[in-house]
């Protein structure tokens, strides 16, 4: 049983659907709750995008919204306040709760997050006191912008009926426990309440005990290395099932020695997390490429392993602010080891800095379908390893799987996948898992090949409702809901795997499937997984359906309430709900989009006549339109690359400075005022081949480029006027070969090909525009 009633945390009596956190898990509304918390920094995005790009949040499947205050951006000058235009946490709150999004907030002081001076204001330097500690001079310049938060924010936590359910103090801080209390007993004086305090846990932090909850994380690169090629060996970790929930690469580069505590008793909290990795920054000396597959497959690892509060840093891009009295990044120029860009933060997140969406968001989105549809059942179910585990964090020949479970029912998780180091095919392959209740179960029925990338997660002893049962199954849970009446559950197939279902021998099965009995056992074995393989299943008590999609339908499927119901959604592209219309973002080739329930019509414009995909209707909508191009001119090709150099703690290279910019290359862009018509983003595609990069607007900085392969992008719509008005210079610099900088292997010949030339290859407007829709009458089910 877990441990319950030792932690000072949770929702006060009385307060409608509570929060509540034991040993194991955590509740809400006396329902076991696995969060899916993405980051998001509305300081660092212009107020007037908010609701947009929290909607596509939420659409993501993201359902608690973590979020920074930095500490030098609302207090940059001292004893004045600033929490106006994109600083106003207040009003993004209140659109959050709006949206119904619930929020973590981390006060700091000292937040980090690439920020300057890990947040903390340029004017305490100039200050005698001990900053992180209790050094009663350092904690009388807190209080009163914990007492300020506090007022804005007022009425707005969750006793209040408000969204905020968590609080993070500090950041990263390892051994200080009696100065995170103490932030903790400041920040309740100045009138901040949540049910869930936190601190990040990792690096074996010392962590008051039983007074915050730890919550720990893993990336799968990091900038924060130096530039040596590969990965660090430590970083293998996240990769492999195990009950080891710390990491001590996260912030390195930051300590001064190497953790030689224990960290945090497990035994006692829930495991929980707030940074893994939806992607990764990009620094001068070392710039990582993060491909979807690193991003999800150490998310599936971590619910694997037993988490239960997947929480995402980044989840959106975002960019730094440049409107204060110094650059607002991390960098040399402030101690720090590493120079990040002075803009662009966009992290290659699943939601970019100009809210892109990129594989990673829809890939992330189908496992947070399977949460939120199960994770319930999952929240209760501890992890168990099999008998024969990897021998160490360099065996990449033993197949990595773990089981959680509890009574009768389990999941069983599988990855074979880790970045830069290819794992292999697995042949002959059945799973002999006994569950704690003693019964013993082997899946899949034959043996199979689990391929090299595969990773997923297969159910045994799921409830399909109607009295039915699923004994286990070779595909993959996504969502629950009821379709005309009957309980549907929505299966994906794991790719390059026959998907095969195990049901008891009195079941009966309609559908496109080949049914076999055997040893009191009907197994069913879907050939063609798609839209069409809706099977429904007949038992003595009732009747429940299965529908078993392609893994590439699987990708496309949201599930949401729209038009006065709960129904399945396919589209390439975002999609989301919105009040009593179904919103598009659209930047895929042939835009569509299917519902299951359909209604009879779907409104809107470009919507054509629809069509029966399987036992959705499809509707095809218009594709983006063609925008005219820019016009690039080359005002100075002559280029000189910025010398080596190093900096900061550990002798990194060195970004260029401002005067090295003088002697990039120089190119004009003129934008035509027709191609940012409309409502949506029109993203500026730059193939540039240089070091680095930055855009200029009327001689303001406005976004920057250390190049890593994939295009620049700079998202147009928030400086439409003043683009259209004064066009957009792009200054590429070449690199100099003595530079110590690490980029992908795939992308290199590319890079040493910046040695001797600067320049914009190519650069093109693409419209993503927006679509709304509405629906007129019910129809086809």
């Amino acid at each position: 049983m877990p441990l319950a009633g030792h932690l000072p945390l949770g929702s006060p009596a009385g307060t409608p659907s509570p929060v509540t956190v034991d040993s194991q898990s955590l509740s809400r509304d006396g329902r076991r709750w696995i969060p899916v918390m993405g980051e998001f920094h509305f300081s660092r995005c212009p107020a007037a995008e908010w609701r947009e790009e929290l909607l596509k949040i939420k659409a993501g499947g993201v359902d608690l919204l973590a979020t920074y205050l930095f500490w030098n951006q609302h207090e940059n000058d001292r004893g004045t306040y600033r929490f106006d235009g994109d600083l106003d946490v207040r009003g993004f709150v209140t659109l959050c709760a709006e949206l119904d999004l619930a929020v973590a907030v981390r006060i700091g002081p000292w937040s980090h997050g690439e920020c300057r001076n890990g947040g903390f204001p340029d004017w305490l330097e100039d200050v005698d006191c001990a900053p992180r500690t209790d050094d009663p001079a350092y904690l009388a310049l807190v209080a009163p912008y914990y007492r300020r938060i506090s007022h804005e924010l007022r009425g707005l936590f969750h006793e209040d009926g408000g969204p905020i359910v968590a609080v993070q103090v500090e950041n990263e801080l390892y051994d200080q426990p009696e100065h995170l209390a103490t932030l903790r007993r400041m920040a309740e004086e100045a009138g901040i309440r949540a049910p869930l305090w936190t601190a990040t846990g990792w690096g074996a932090a010392d962590i008051p005990a039983d007074t915050l909850l730890p919550l720990y994380g893993g990336y799968p690169e990091a900038f924060w290395e130096d530039a040596h090629d590969g990965w660090a060996r430590d970083m293998r970790r996240h990769y492999f099932f195990t009950p080891i929930r710390d990491d001590h690469a996260i912030g390195a580069d930051l300590r001064s020695s190497a953790p030689t505590g224990t960290g945090p008793d497990a035994r006692r909290y829930p495991y929980a997390t707030c940074e893994l990795g939806g992607g990764m920054a990009i620094a001068y000396h070392r710039r990582p490429l993060v491909p979807a597959a690193d991003i999800t497959s150490l998310a599936l690892t971590k619910l694997g392993s037993g988490s239960v509060w997947q929480g995402y840093y980044l989840y959106h891009g975002c960019s730094q602010r440049v409107d204060l009295k110094e650059p607002n990044q991390e960098s040399h120029d402030t101690g720090y080891p590493n120079d990040l860009p002075t803009v662009t933060y966009d992290f290659q997140a699943p939601l970019g800095e100009y809210g892109q969406v990129r594989p990673a968001f829809h890939a992330l989105r189908r496992q947070h379908l399977f949460l939120h549809a199960y994770g319930a059942e999952l929240a209760r179910m501890p992890l168990h390893l099999p008998d024969r585990e990897p021998a160490s964090l360099d065996d990449r020949s033993t197949l990595r799987w773990a089981v959680r479970s509890a009574g009768d029912q389990g999941f069983l998780f599988v990855n074979n996948h880790q970045p830069h180091e290819t794992l292999p095919d697995h042949d002959g392959v059945r799973f002999g898992v006994t569950l704690p209740s003693g019964r013993t179960v082997a899946v899949p029925a034959q043996p199979v090949r689990i391929p090299s990338g595969a990773h997923f997660v297969w159910p045994i002893g799921l409830d399909l409702g109607a009295g039915l049962r699923l004994e286990w199954a070779g595909a993959e849970p996504v969502t629950r809901l009821e379709v005309d009446g009957l309980p549907l559950t929505v299966l994906a197939a794991t790719d390059g795997v026959p998907a095969t279902l195990a049901l008891a021998a009195d079941v009966e099965i309609q559908g496109p499937a080949r049914v076999d009995t055997a040893e009191g056992t009907t197994l069913v074995t879907v050939t063609e997984p798609g839209t069409s393989a809706l099977l429904t299943l007949t038992g003595p008590a009732g009747r429940a359906r299965v529908l078993v999609l392609s893994p590439e339908h699987a990708l496309r499927l949201n599930r949401m309430r729209v038009f006065g119901q709960d129904r399945l959604v396919l589209s390439d592209d975002v999609v989301f709900a919105d009040g009593d219309r179904l919103r598009l973002h659209i930047a895929s080739d042939a835009p569509s989009v299917a519902l299951l329930p359909a209604p009879a019509s779907l409104v809107g414009s470009g919507v054509g006549e629809p069509v029966a995909d399987g036992v959705f209707t499809r509707w095809p909508l218009a594709r983006a339109p063609r925008l005219p191009q820019p016009v690039l001119e080359t005002v100075r090709e002559q280029a000189v690359a910025a010398p080596a150099r190093t900096g900061g703690s550990h002798y990194r290279a060195s970004a260029p400075r401002e005067a090295d910019w003088d002697k990039a290359a120089v190119f004009r862009l003129t934008v035509p005022a027709s191609g940012l018509d409309g409502d949506g983003e029109v993203l500026l595609r730059l193939r540039c081949t240089g070091d680095a990069a930055r855009a200029y607007l009327d001689g303001r900085l406005v976004a920057d480029h250390f190049w890593y392969g994939p295009d620049w992008e700079i998202g147009l719509r928030r400086f439409a006027d003043a683009v259209v008005r004064h066009g957009l210079e792009i200054r590429v610099l070449p690199r100099d070969p003595a530079a110590r900088v690490y980029v992908d292997a795939s992308v290199r010949p590319r890079f040493d090909a910046a040695v001797t030339r600067a320049a914009v290859e190519s650069a093109a407007l693409v419209a993503v525009p927006r679509v709304s829709l509405t629906a007129e009458g019910e129809g086809r089910v």
